[in-house]
């Protein structure tokens, strides 16, 4: 059995962690939107045509905030094309993802949704086709108290107050020559910086995030963080980050290791914000969105195949299986190292499309992913301590020096507990784990947790919806002060200590 250590000291800590870390995505994309979270003749619907199965799981997830509409489908949106009369709402070409947009669910009716779910709205502007103005107009038709054309308009479409939009996203993935109307760094940092200060005029307390690069392997990567800061910084407070990872190649080793590449992704953005602060001689830092994060690869292929020009097709609906999870639940521990810089995060996305949740007209059920999320949101809340882990190691194909053991712990003086969650990415072996808790006298074990199934491409259905599900196990102990657990081989875990 492979020995590891975790080294933590109660006043050597990272940062508290930000709520909006534990965000979610939902793009009018598939089936998020039509049969995910609206569908008014599911038997699921309430009278606003909302799923309430759904949002049931996703209050379970306590998702504190959701992304809004996109996306690259932000990119070609008329948002006024949905609000209004459904009646009298167009339908249109929507050409990022080939299909038809019915504008039945729209900017209010995701409100209503928010208001629901009890998350709050994080809003995109359309920077691909549209610019200033209508950045300009949609918030005044949100944010604005009343008096004046858009939030008049508002309020004749059935909302006295305001919706009152704190986060919005200039734009998404600018740099991508997928998107519509994408952009060089120079074009795309003059339009986020002049939207900017437009906004803020409106509503100086607003939270705004520049589009980074949509993943660290394009190729003006670096360079164009770097510009669109340099053009924006003084209206802007957060950039962005995406990142996707696969195991096209069927190599889970290597696909675990992919945490690694996240957090040098993370930290190179770190220092490319902090050197345009330099260069700046700005006090104000730079905070990060990661805003795109998950899983994505088991229907790329597929979904090449799929009929165009159809309304919400079934898109982009990943069978998560239980590696899966493994990983996520390690971009977790990866988000919450770094959460002195990342203050929000979005899984892309919450509900059919490359998500935790799952529909069909006859239920709702969980993937595998839902559970490191679930329990992460839940449970880790209050401050990260520096946790220094030294573990055995390996090497991977992309990889070398991969530590076998992904592992964080939170400490919350509110609820006075310490909660540690850990990845053993041992494929073969199980794992001793010790740490010195002497400094949280009169703490034991309260609860461990395990996520494990013996065949790593285990997988829930609505069949079978408990396939790959937690367990609570016993074992884990504090002996004077010393702090013992076995984690299973290929297992996420949350353990809980707390006064008894």
């Amino acid at each position: 059995m492979k020995k590891s250590k975790l080294i933590i000291d109660k006043h050597f800590i990272i940062d508290k962690v930000d709520r909006h870390i534990y965000g979610s995505f939902v793009e009018q994309l598939g089936r998020a939107v039509y049969e995910g979270i609206y569908q008014p003749d599911s038997p699921f619907a309430n009278e606003l045509g909302l799923r309430e199965d759904v949002m049931k799981l996703v209050s379970e997830l306590n998702v504190p905030i959701v992304r809004y509409p996109g996306g690259n489908f932000v990119s070609g949106f008329k948002w006024e094309d949905s609000i209004g009369p459904k009646d009298q709402r167009p339908y249109r070409v929507e050409e990022a993802w080939s299909t038809i947009e019915s504008n039945q669910f729209g900017l209010n009716e995701f409100i209503e949704w928010c208001n629901k779910a009890n998350t709050e709205p994080m809003m995109a502007v359309n920077l691909g086709t549209r610019g200033v103005s209508d950045a300009k107009n949609i918030l005044e038709y949100c944010n604005f108290k009343g008096g004046t054309y858009w939030s008049d308009l508002r309020k004749k479409h059935g909302y006295e107050n305001p919706h009152d939009i704190k986060v919005w996203c200039l734009g998404n993935e600018m740099d991508g020559d997928w998107q519509i109307g994408s952009k060089t760094a120079y074009e795309y940092g003059r339009i986020a910086n002049e939207t900017a200060k437009v906004m803020k005029m409106i509503d100086p307390d607003l939270q705004l995030v520049a589009c980074g690069s949509s993943g660290r392997g394009m190729p003006t990567f670096g360079e164009w963080e770097m510009k669109v800061l340099e053009l924006s910084y003084d209206n802007v407070d957060f950039i962005s980050l995406h990142s996707y990872y696969g195991n096209q190649a069927n190599d889970t080793a290597d696909f675990l290791a992919n945490t690694m590449d996240m957090d040098d992704y993370i930290s190179s953005v770190i220092a490319i914000c902090d050197a345009v602060k330099a260069k700046k001689k700005s006090k104000k830092q730079i905070k990060l969105s990661f805003d795109e994060w998950n899983v994505w690869y088991h229907t790329l292929e597929s979904d090449e195949k799929l009929e165009k020009w159809i309304h919400a097709p079934h898109r982009l609906e990943d069978i998560y299986n239980f590696e899966d999870a493994l990983l996520v639940g390690s971009m977790m521990i990866t988000l919450l190292k770094h959460c002195d810089r990342i203050k929000m995060a979005c899984l892309a996305q919450l509900v059919n499309v490359i998500a935790p949740i799952m529909t069909s007209d006859t239920g709702a059920w969980r993937q595998t992913i839902f559970y490191p999320f679930f329990y992460t949101s839940n449970y880790a809340n209050g401050t990260v301590l520096n946790t220094l882990v030294k573990s055995p190691k390996y090497d991977s194909k992309n990889y070398t020096d991969v530590p076998y053991l992904d592992a964080v712990v939170v400490q919350n003086d509110e609820k006075d507990e310490v909660v540690l969650l850990a990845v053993n990415k041992d494929l073969e072996e199980d794992m001793e784990v010790t740490c010195d808790m002497r400094q949280f006298e009169g703490y034991d074990v309260k609860k461990h947790v395990v996520l494990y199934h013996s065949d790593l491409k285990a997988v829930n259905t609505e069949e079978k919806p408990n396939n790959v599900v937690p367990a609570l196990i016993s074992g884990a102990s504090i002996d004077q002060g010393i702090f013992n657990v076995v984690l299973k081989k290929h297992s996420w875990n949350v353990v809980i200590l707390g006064k008894v």
